[in-house]
């Protein structure tokens, strides 16, 4: 990796300007502050513990930890590949416009148009993921505390209560927003190392070696054991997601081009050691495997800290479990919206003059907060007939992302050496990297879109593929009958810059630097 000062090069805005956009953010966002929304998306602390049961029953302890490794590996290539290509066109588009950038001229539009559907997709189901996990720890917490009966249908209720005071925060809250960003980074890191040596110290009786890298548990109705495995990736490499927040916040970051890329590889990376020490530290703590796995909270980690820890403590580390999600799903809308803004400011959302204005008194792209909350409570209802949802939403989350990340590192390697490189890059290993990157997305994004259970109904079937073909279809229907004709047009995008300007700024939601 190489670091290239320019002393003499363009400013951030001068380097907006040669993209094509003016500035209208409002760039006050340090390089701390794009790392941490991205670290906080990442929240090992919800991505590892709310699709735990799936790991339970999916290849059981060695697919948890071995599979966290294999993931981690892999997703760091992934990042390297996009934080060069962030490096070079530092703009809150992001992807769609990378995509746009490196492809051949007379296909550029059309790779930018799906790149960017394929991320509005991820972009609200990892919403989804989030926000829904955080309902059913919270939902654990309220029965053991209160015997609050979990249901389906209140479980949705609680994804929706929490929805709704995301999008409150985010419309209203953005000062408070940007404070609880900052307080989120070390919420991650305390509460890792708290959960963690706790469960190390405290109890009495600890699994073995041998249980945590090698005992494997397959409980989904399928014969095969391989084919398991590879299911059981899924809670790993769901956790990998969001990282993109750092390119979106690029247009509100000083030193965008070098800012945005480590972002990027640091929320990876510090992501990946946090998760495996927290995930080592649950499995080890397990007391009885088919008591947490049959829990009544529906929650193992949940009924892990309780039966490790005692009741009063494992109640206070499952709130701190709990603060983790809900910060990690505010940061989430706020990366969202950011999304729906720039793809809005280039037309590429029905009725996209409301999803790229903002309000002149907050500051915020209101209409694109509240289009992100409700996209993600529609991918969540299905749970209320579909016992597996959360696990498509989950799917649907990785699939969505991964082809968008994916397509301009695609792109970039047939680029060769026609790529013009920014001050961050991957020298002679961008090729390399850049082909592992490409092979692994589509085995998972091939993989993900598989039945998950045995056998399968409608309470079993994953609903995936069909999120995916209805968006894909729509996007594909909407490009061939008007889209090919403006999209990325020049003349268009600048007749929305002027009308986005005219508007308003957006008010940044950086964390506070420590």
């Amino acid at each position: 990796m190489t670091d290239d000062a320019r002393a003499s090069g363009p400013s951030d805005e001068e380097r907006l300007a040669q993209l094509g956009y003016t500035q209208v953010l409002a760039r006050r966002m340090s390089a701390f502050s794009n790392y941490a929304v991205s670290f906080t998306i990442i929240s090992v602390l919800s991505g590892c513990l709310t699709l735990y049961l799936f790991g339970m029953n999916t290849g059981g302890p060695a697919v948890i930890t071995w599979g966290w490794v294999a993931v981690g590996l892999m997703t760091l290539f992934v990042g390297l590949s996009m934080a060069e290509i962030c490096s070079a066109y530092p703009t809150s588009a992001g992807l769609y416009f990378w995509a746009h950038r490196l492809a051949p001229a007379r296909t550029a539009a059309a790779w930018a148009w799906f790149t960017g559907w394929f991320n509005v997709l991820g972009q609200v189901a990892v919403t989804a993921g989030i926000d829904f996990g955080a309902a059913s720890f919270l939902g654990a917490y309220l029965n053991l505390q209160f015997g609050f009966v979990v249901t389906p249908g209140r479980t949705v209720l609680l994804f929706a209560a929490i929805l709704l005071l995301h999008g409150l925060l985010n419309t209203f809250g953005v000062r408070i927003v940007a404070v609880l960003n900052g307080v989120s980074v070390w919420w991650h890191v305390v509460g890792v190392a708290v959960i963690v040596g706790a469960l190390a110290l405290v109890p009495d009786k600890h699994q073995s070696a041998s249980f945590v890298f090698t005992k494997f548990v397959n409980n989904t109705g399928w014969g095969s054991g391989v084919y398991v495995v590879l299911l059981g990736l899924l809670m790993a490499q769901y956790t990998f997601t969001g990282y993109d927040a750092s390119a979106h916040m690029t247009e509100e970051t000083h030193d965008a081009s070098t800012a945005g890329p480590k972002g990027i590889v640091r929320s990876i990376w510090t992501s990946w050691i946090a998760g495996f020490v927290l995930l080592l530290g649950f499995t080890f703590a397990i007391q009885s495997y088919d008591k947490e796995l049959a829990s009544s909270t529906g929650a193992p980690p949940a009924q892990i800290l309780l039966d490790a820890l005692g009741a009063t403590a494992g109640k206070l580390l499952l709130l701190v479990v709990i603060g983790a999600q809900l910060f990690c799903g505010m940061a989430s809308v706020t990366a969202n919206s950011r999304m729906i803004y720039a793809f809005s400011r280039d037309g590429a959302l029905p009725f996209s003059h409301l999803w790229y204005t903002v309000s002149p008194r907050t500051r915020t792209p209101v209409a694109a907060v509240w289009l992100a909350a409700l996209g993600a409570l529609a991918l969540g209802l299905p749970y209320l007939i579909n016992y597996t949802a959360y696990a498509a939403v989950t799917s649907i989350a990785v699939i969505g992302l991964y082809v968008a990340y994916v397509i301009p590192t695609l792109l970039r390697v047939r680029k060769g050496d026609g790529f013009e490189r920014g001050p961050w890059h991957l020298g002679r290993w961008s090729r390399a990297i850049g082909v592992v990157s490409v092979v692994w997305v589509g085995l998972i994004t091939v993989l993900f879109m598989l039945p998950q259970a045995s056998p399968v109904t409608w309470q079993t079937f994953n609903y995936a593929p069909v999120a995916v073909l209805v968006v894909l279809g729509f996007a594909a229907t909407w490009w061939l009958a008007s889209a090919r004709h403006w999209f990325l047009d020049p003349h268009h995008d600048r007749t929305l810059a002027r009308e986005a300007a005219r508007v308003g700024v957006v008010e940044p939601v950086e964390p506070v630097d420590p």
